[in-house]
């Protein structure tokens, strides 16, 4: 028995197996032996790999010779994980065995569900609104044509409808415009707080009208960042609607601008942009969450709202395409903090 087989497999960067002509297994590398479990070598293929469809895999490359491909599911204790075998002949002896290697492509399946998932997501998102157009098309179409009162009550929820529809294909171009351009770093000279004030101007009539006070609190210096000036206005448009449609009357929310200061989490200068309510908070199981696509504390009092469920995810991309990051922080019956760090020097990766 030559040693070759046993040396190649020894440098595989991936999870890896010889199958003797006996059916037994010759050689498997560190990887195997962490994915599979210590101390296989010699034992019959079968209890060592256990799942059916790999093990008749291996049969029918035992047979006929021919490279074969298919999958091979684990779980590390926490997660899912996927593997892609490769199952080939390598000569050996009078005959030829087995190689199986094992590649982990869990992130391309990940990004596959995640692509499912949100084509689905977007599908429901438009049903409702559209099925109920159509519910009220055929009202006014039918019972109500002749109805004036019917007529505007039903124009009016249709409207609102078609409003939603709106704001959720507006919000899905902005989530793909910022996604196609993430990696690529805005550099242009953006003074921070001149966004803050036009955000404060443009919403300050929303927030009389939700019956919540807002202020605005600025360093005496300028503070200029890298950065794109819309999606920054964005981030902060974003952020204070929702603070002014989750808070509730009679709140308080406070937009401030720090100085710049050294940033743990960037490992270099940053400034803070914080958007602070004293509404009734978010539960802590929801944190990890709120940037999730579609993700909702209250379904149907976002839709209520007219929420999209894709506004913090925007504001993350945006956030991440500046190289900078986003804290939030809450306490139940005493409100939320949504932290933006933007770093100070365009170099900084």
């Amino acid at each position: 028995m030559t040693a070759a087989p046993r040396d190649i497999l020894m440098v595989l960067g991936i999870p890896a197996v010889l199958i003797a002509p006996d059916d037994r297994i010759f050689a498997a590398n560190a990887g195997a032996e962490k994915l599979l479990g210590k101390n296989i070598e010699g034992r019959h293929f079968i209890t060592a790999l256990r799942q059916p469809i790999l093990l008749d895999t291996i049969e029918q490359v035992q047979r006929d010779g021919t490279k074969r491909e298919t999958r091979y599911l684990t779980n590390d204790g926490q997660h899912d994980i996927t593997f892609r075998v490769i199952c080939g002949v390598v000569p050996m002896q009078d005959r030829p065995g087995v190689l199986v290697s094992f590649e982990d492509i869990t992130p391309v399946e990940q990004a596959g569900q995640m692509r499912r998932d949100f084509v689905a997501n977007v599908s429901h998102e438009l049903r409702t609104p559209l099925t109920a157009l159509l519910g009220f098309i055929e009202t006014l179409q039918g019972p109500a044509r002749n109805d004036a009162k019917a007529q505007e009550r039903f124009l009016g929820i249709m409207a609102a409808e078609a409003e939603r529809m709106n704001r959720l294909v507006s919000d899905l171009l902005s989530l793909s415009r910022v996604e196609a351009d993430e990696r690529v770093r805005p550099v242009d000279p953006v003074e921070l707080s001149t966004v803050l004030q036009q955000t404060r101007h443009s919403l300050a009539q929303l927030a009389t009208d939700a019956g919540i006070e807002m202020s605005l609190h600025l360093p005496e210096k300028s503070v200029t960042v890298p950065g794109d000036f819309d999606q920054l206005r964005q981030v902060l448009t974003n952020l204070v609607e929702n603070a002014i449609k989750y808070s509730g009357r009679g709140t308080f929310i406070r937009m401030s601008l720090g100085t710049p200061d050294y940033e743990t989490r960037l490992r270099g200068q940053g400034v803070r942009i914080e958007v602070c309510d004293t509404g009734p908070g978010i539960e802590a199981v929801h944190l990890p969450r709120l940037t999730e696509r579609f993700y909702r504390v209250d379904n149907h009092r976002s839709r209520e709202l007219g929420g999209t469920g894709l506004g913090l995810a925007i504001v993350k991309h945006i956030v991440n395409r500046h190289r900078g990051r986003l804290q939030v922080d809450s306490k139940m019956g005493k409100g939320t903090t949504f932290t933006v760090i933007l770093p100070m020097d365009e170099r900084q990766d």
